[in-house]
């Protein structure tokens, strides 16, 4: 079915506003036509999210596109945030890595970090995967519609903050902000919303959200479950633990499946409002406790050369972590690693933060704990950092799902790494 356009839309699409957009245009309806779209939505949020943050020496088509935009002068109707930076010269690499990453894969960051600001990058700290939190300042406000793609924003953003944005691809959010409308399909619409599967959380105590994400994504897949017996655990308030919670959650979600949204009962804003009337009629159900999600856990796969071998580096924060994230962390490492007699951490580690949250995390007293217990903190992307060749051959452990996925990287829950970082002991 043909999608029906506005006045202004056909116009662009027309070519009243040059060629460049007319072909931005163009894509964008061929996209939402493939999906069923009939119209175009406009884009109202005030900020924009790109997930294209990494000047990879393969991308050129991208490089094209983007100065094809500037020489139009169709810049971004929003100002945006991006995905974090590849590259931290205070993570731990070694030469011959250093020379993979500057040389052979991100050679292009610098020319590309200049394009985005060209483009209508928010500033120079606006490199995080989670723009969402206050500190970064791109929150989209319930009944948005966005045109994001990073997967772990888009689904914190449409089940925590009642949001409204498909799962797009790369570019693709560019072009959306770039024309100010995106095709209405899928989860910017009320039926698309509405969740086809109720998962019954019956664990015996807090279940750990990566866990807890993993095994509802591989369950569900790209489908939107409603999930009831969690509140029990997390209260009935999106507070700043709660939201954390959430946010690593939803990015395992995402990452292990392909949710977009999820409603948990009492809690996120919908589920709120409408409740089980947020459920298909017909929704299958899912059962989670403790032995199921201890199965999930034994079920994944570890890649390593040697499974026996000494953790080399340790990443925290995929996504980035909240400041609310840092403080717990640097609480319990300053009392773990007294229990254990000991004044730093046992494996090189890296805890992974937005800038503008770093910022403020530097100038507070635990800030400079976490620092003399060995900490890194860094703004980098654990997974473009892993996606070197040579990184990815090394035993690093982490607590991130997501990471866990896309990566070599071996997963512990929360409480392992904590034993792993002041206590020691094998893999």
């Amino acid at each position: 079915m043909a999608m029906k356009l506005t006045k202004e839309q056909k116009e662009i699409l027309d070519g009243k506003k040059g060629d460049t957009l007319a072909r931005v245009m163009k894509t964008l309806v061929m996209y939402g036509e493939t999906f069923g779209a009939t119209k175009m939505v406009k884009v109202t949020s005030k900020y924009n999210h790109l997930v294209t943050s990494f000047g990879l020496k393969a991308l050129g088509p991208v490089y094209d596109l983007m100065n094809k935009l500037l020489e139009a002068g169709a810049k971004s109707g929003q100002q945006f945030s991006v995905d974090p930076r590849p590259l931290d010269k205070n993570v731990p690499a070694n030469f011959l890595q250093k020379l993979i990453f500057k040389k052979f894969m991100y050679s292009k960051q610098d020319f590309y970090e200049k394009q985005l600001e060209a483009l209508g990058l928010m500033n120079k700290d606006a490199f995080t995967c989670t723009a969402y939190m206050d500190e970064v300042g791109n929150k989209p406000k319930q009944g948005d519609v966005l045109s994001w793609s990073e997967s772990s924003a888009v689904v914190y953003a449409n089940s925590v903050l009642g949001a409204r944005c498909n799962r797009n691809s790369g570019i693709m959010d560019l072009m959306g902000s770039v024309v100010g409308f995106v095709p209405y399909f899928g989860l910017l619409t009320d039926k698309g919303r509405k969740a086809t599967w109720i998962i019954k959380v019956k664990t015996t105590k807090k279940p750990e959200a990566q866990l807890l994400g993993s095994a509802i994504g591989m369950k569900v897949m790209e489908e939107v479950p409603y999930v009831v017996g969690l509140d029990k655990w997390l209260g009935k308030k999106l507070d700043d633990k709660t939201c954390s919670y959430l946010k690593n959650f939803g990015a395992a979600t995402a990452s292990n499946g392909a949710v977009g949204l999820y409603h948990i009962d009492k809690l996120t804003p919908e589920a709120k409002e409408l409740g089980k009337d947020l459920i298909c009629k017909n929704a299958k159900e899912y059962v989670i406790d403790d032995e199921e999600l201890e199965r999930v856990k034994k079920d994944y796969p570890v890649v390593w050369k040697n499974i026996n071998a000494k953790p080399k580096l340790c990443f925290v924060g995929c996504p980035h972590l909240s400041l609310q994230e840092l403080l717990d962390w640097t609480n319990k490492l300053e009392q773990n690693l007294k229990a254990n007699g000991r004044k730093k951490v046992l494996i090189p580690t890296v805890f992974t933060t937005p800038p503008a949250v770093l910022k403020v995390f530097e100038k507070l007293s635990e800030g400079q704990k976490l620092k003399s217990f060995g900490v890194i903190v860094s703004s980098i992307c654990p997974l473009m950092y892993m996606n070197n060749p040579l990184c990815g051959k090394m035993p690093v452990i982490t607590s991130s799902n997501k990471l866990r996925t896309y990566t070599t990287a071996r997963y512990y829950t929360d409480d392992e790494i904590l034993e792993k970082l002041t206590k020691g002991g094998k893999a």
